[in-house]
């Protein structure tokens, strides 16, 4: 036996760590914040949905870094659950190729460690560099999760989903897809109820393998040449908007049609000159004595990215892709379902005869029947982020997250 052969069966037998959010935090300061623990997942026998909720903020990071695995495994340390490796966007034309290389030397490298990968995808730029890496990956084929497809639409689609389809195969194991609705087809009036028809018959053809749709705002902006503002959510962006609610109610349906649907990136993550009062109220942070917190969140543009946390919440979203990793506390801090959100949903769950109840809180009514679905979410969502004690708000722990 060779012991190059030697090697890769010792790796092969080697127990890797699970994947569990807020793994980074000490064993007294998670029972402090925690009524229900975050469950581990991550393994091939996740359920998909419940792998889509786990997603939480997905950090991008360009394949062109020299010290890509390293960083990956760094970033895993500090609590990020999902990444790309970027062969799109953060990359210029004439690096195509190195950065091809770099992300197949990454995840070889990555498949060697004992240590809790995060979910890795790999943006591509068209559906056949998905073919040229599977055929390209060695052990790394082990710990790449799926593919991200950018500019999806009815024309692109049925190609990156068959060569998705065919690199399974290959594989012998599960990958997923998340395609990126961005295009200007998308975008424009006329064309979007066409191609959101179009695109939702062909993601529900291959239900099994598109893990969650994702929104890409910024192309959406450079549509009309507009940038937001840091002092503005996406929901301030109107044409955004309209075009978000659009994919919210074609796709993330609630009625088994639905997919998760993750919300746009934040763009900012340093201080500037505020045209407008901070996003942030000062009473929940004098609540936890953390008033300098606030101040520190508010300088570092962090405010209008929790307010656009919340709203994507409203707006039936759930996670967020990120491209720095000061974000990814904030994505996570607001994942956690709080002790009230946690206490109504069992109630609501608890039988099926419809009505109304008073909720355990004292401050709002519980319909049984319309409240379901929310319900279910919920609980899907507090087995991957946990449920925080009774008393614990957002501000416990991001305060917990950022310092750690």
């Amino acid at each position: 036996m060779t012991a190059g052969i030697a090697v890769q069966q010792e790796v092969s037998l080697r127990k890797r760590m699970p994947l569990r959010h807020f793994r980074q935090l000490p064993g007294p300061e998670a029972r402090r914040l925690f009524h229900r623990q975050p469950e581990p997942f991550g393994d091939d026998n996740t359920d998909r949905e419940l792998l889509a909720i786990g997603l939480g903020a997905t950090l991008y990071a360009p394949a062109t870094r020299p010290d890509l695995a390293l960083t990956i495994g760094r970033r895993a340390g500090h609590g990020v659950c999902s990444m790309v490796i970027d062969l799109e966007d953060a990359v210029a034309d004439h690096e195509v190729e190195y950065a091809k290389r770099q992300t197949v030397d990454a995840l070889d490298l990555l498949a060697g460690s004992h240590d809790a990968n995060p979910l890795l995808f790999v943006r591509v730029r068209d559906a056949d560099t998905i073919t040229e890496l599977i055929e390209q990956l060695g052990p790394g084929a082990k710990v790449l999760t799926g593919f991200v497809f950018p500019k999806f639409d009815s024309v692109t689609g049925p190609k990156y989903l068959n060569a998705l389809n065919v690199a399974a195969q290959r594989l012998g194991r599960p990958l997923y897809g998340m395609p990126v609705l961005e295009s200007a087809g998308l975008v424009h009036r006329e064309t979007r109820d066409y191609e959101l028809t179009q695109i939702a018959a062909l993601l529900a053809a291959h239900r099994d393998r598109v893990l969650a749709v994702r929104v890409g705002a910024t192309d959406m902006c450079s549509t009309f040449g507009i940038r937001r503002d840091r002092d503005l959510t996406i929901y301030d962006v109107r044409v955004v908007a309209d075009v978000i609610a659009d994919i919210v109610n074609y796709l993330g349906r609630a009625d088994g049609t639905g997919f998760v649907i993750t919300g746009p990136v934040w763009e900012y993550f340093a201080d500037h000159e505020r045209m407008f009062r901070p996003l942030l109220r000062t009473a929940p942070f004098e609540e936890s004595d953390a008033v300098p917190f606030r101040q520190y969140l508010v300088s570092r543009d962090l405010d209008g990215l929790l307010r656009e946390i919340t709203l994507d919440r409203a707006n039936g979203i759930q996670g967020k892709t990120v491209i720095h990793p000061s974000h990814v506390a904030a994505v996570h801090a607001l994942s956690v379902v709080t002790h009230e959100e946690y206490s109504d949903a069992l109630d609501i769950l608890r039988d099926d005869v419809g009505g109304v109840a008073a909720s355990g809180y004292r401050n709002k009514m519980n319909e049984m029947r319309p409240h379901r679905s929310w319900a279910r979410q919920t609980l899907l969502r507090a087995r991957v982020f946990g449920v925080a004690n009774k008393g614990v708000s957002f501000v416990d722990l991001l305060t917990a997250l950022v310092t750690v």
